[in-house]
């Protein structure tokens, strides 16, 4: 959802800026490119919101491990 509101608000801003310029054409590259780069930017923050969730589920899970080979080390 809020990919689709950044992305809308980018093109947004394209066209305004576009309208100060000349070219139909460097109006269009300028607003794809505009919307490329915003929909590149949510997918990486994406990503990096999966990576940290990754790497929380494996550091519980590596306490997990050390905490039941220290019980086992113990015996």
């Amino acid at each position: 959802m809020s990919k689709s509101i950044a992305l809308s608000l980018v093109l947004a801003a394209s066209l305004g800026l576009a309208a100060c310029t000349s070219g139909a054409e460097n109006t269009a590259n300028a607003a794809a490119n505009s919307a490329e780069n915003a929909s590149n930017a949510a997918d990486n923050a994406m990503n990096a919101a999966l990576n940290a969730a990754d790497n929380a589920g494996n550091a519980v899970e590596n306490a997990s491990d050390n905490a039941a080979n220290s019980a086992a080390n113990a015996m």
